[in-house]
């Protein structure tokens, strides 16, 4: 980990904070004087959470089975034939670093005068420990962040930290009612705007998602269960709407929405090259098909030939059927990007580039909720049904993507496996795919968590691994960590991603 100084900014955040991560991240050296206020840290680490959450989404897609890459590009082959090295997906230097910006408001914002800052930093530094863990398991956590008193932080079990999470998320939200918000700093809050209620309502549907992740750890499960209620006995509840960072995306380089980025147009509005990359697998599209989800299809993909320059958001096709074209798991030939579907109207739009970008969605709250009652059913006090929850996410997923409540309905009584949840025999197997579907494009990351942990949807091998039970299972340590704080990587073990389970991975 990097020691960082906070340098002060002569900038106005309040005239516009959707800039690159080097314009916003003001830190460096924990151990200087400071002067950065809280306020101004907490709305440059939420843009710098949704730059690294982009690139870490995008691999999470592929291993989920969500995402392959189209054949106008060399088969890359650390992703598609898990040629995987500490070199490669070093998502923790990054995740770190925005850490400590979080770290830093929850030291500094009492004494700053602006306590009401506190909690909702706390509960992204939660956010991104859960990440953290999910990819490579034990980490610096308690030692973390200390400047010149741990330069070589101690390595925390993956299973502690975790139960620290929920600790510090139980935290927050009695930081966030303990202190009045003050208006004036709404738009520095660039999530909520201020609002308490939706702060809390995102601590607890992160709590959700970690104690669920844990929830068939045997050893675990009565430890689960009365966390649950808690939950359950706060009035508040959960999301019911997504929570997206917005701080004023404007048409300009490192301004935009960085998804739209990455994957859609230019400022200019000139097609990204890199749109022409990834591409929805054939697994997923055939699975929507054989529930006659054809609604959400074209939202979650453009018909072959991409999106109309001239009307965004319709494909340049007719948006039938037969016009759109997925791509088998990890195929070498065959699909180039011409002849197959790009990302669809549901997150690229031509000059839509100032759409949040979502770090949590209200569909995979109500899809854990429906997991957790059918899991322990009368032990845990939500006031819902499986089934209810279930269907409240499946129409959340369908709002999400600009489809109609009407669609969710028809596909709820369709009488299809994994769709209909009175027809499922597998009631936890429907929670899982229509959950899968549901993360697509938003949460590949959580995706991927979500795979390891329930093996659920069944998907296929990449085309290019001859083994089918070689999966990636975890990261390696990056080699910068190795650098840093050798002696306590190397106390972690060997480690084999394709054998080395984290904690709540159990089969």
């Amino acid at each position: 980990m990097k020691l960082k100084s906070y340098l002060l900014v002569a900038v106005s955040v309040l005239a516009f904070v959707g800039c690159k991560k080097d314009y916003l991240d003001v830190n460096t050296n924990p151990n200087q004087l400071t002067s950065a206020t809280p306020s101004f840290v907490l709305t440059g680490a939420l843009n710098t959470t949704t730059q690294n959450l982009v690139l870490a989404n995008e691999t999470g897609s592929y291993f989920a089975g969500q995402w392959t890459q189209s054949n106008s590009y060399i088969l890359s082959a650390t992703t598609f034939s898990y040629n995987i090295t500490n070199n490669d997906f070093n998502y923790w230097d990054g995740m770190y670093d925005n850490a400590q910006d979080y770290q830093y408001v929850i030291d500094n914002a009492d004494a700053s005068g602006q306590p009401y800052f506190k909690g909702p930093a706390k509960i992204m530094k939660a956010m991104l420990f859960q990440y953290i863990v999910d990819m490579y398991g034990n980490a610096p956590y308690t030692e973390a962040f200390k400047g010149t008193a741990a330069l070589a932080p101690k390595f925390d079990d993956q299973k502690a930290i975790y139960a620290n999470l929920v600790t510090l998320l139980d935290q927050a939200i009695a930081d966030i009612k303990g202190s009045t918000f003050d208006p004036a700093y709404a738009s520095s809050d660039v999530v909520f705007k201020g609002n308490t209620t939706n702060w809390i309502k995102l601590a607890n549907s992160m709590k959700l998602r970690i104690l669920m992740h844990q929830s068939r750890v045997t050893s675990l499960q009565s430890y689960v269960k009365t966390e649950l209620n808690k939950i359950a006995a706060d009035a508040t509840g959960v999301l019911t709407a997504d929570a997206g960072v917005n701080p004023g995306y404007i048409a300009t380089d490192g301004k935009t929405n960085p998804l739209y980025n990455r994957f859609g147009y230019s400022p200019a509005g000139a097609a990204q090259s890199y749109g022409r990359f990834p591409r929805v697998t054939k697994n997923l599209f055939d699975q929507m098909v054989a529930t006659a989800d054809t609604f959400r299809v074209k939202r979650l993909l453009y018909a072959v030939g991409g999106e109309n320059g001239s009307n965004p958001g319709v494909s340049v096709k007719a948006e039938i059927m037969d016009n759109y074209k997925a791509v088998p798991y990890g195929v070498s030939s065959g699909y180039t990007a011409p002849s197959t579907s790009n990302l669809g109207p549901a997150i690229i739009v031509k000059g839509k580039f100032d759409a949040p970008y979502i770090l949590f969605t209200a569909t995979e709250a109500q899809f854990l909720l429906a997991e957790a009652k059918q899991r322990f059913g009368a032990d845990i006090t939500f006031t819902g049904t499986a089934q209810s929850y279930y269907e409240a996410g499946v129409k959340a997923s369908f709002k999400l993507v600009g489809s109609t409540d009407a669609a969710a309905t028809a596909l709820l009584a369709s009488g299809k496996q994994d769709a209909d949840f009175t027809a499922s025999t597998d009631k936890l197997k429907a929670i899982a795919t229509q959950k899968w579907i549901a993360l697509t494009h938003y949460s590949g990351l959580e995706s991927w968590t979500e795979y390891r942990r329930t093996n659920l949807p069944v998907i296929p091998q990449m085309n290019t691994v001859t083994d089918p039970n070689k999966r990636p299972l975890r990261f390696f340590y990056p080699g910068t960590e190795f650098g840093s704080n050798g002696a306590n990587v190397t106390a972690q073990g060997a480690i084999d991603i394709f054998a080395t389970k984290l904690f709540w991975d159990i089969d």
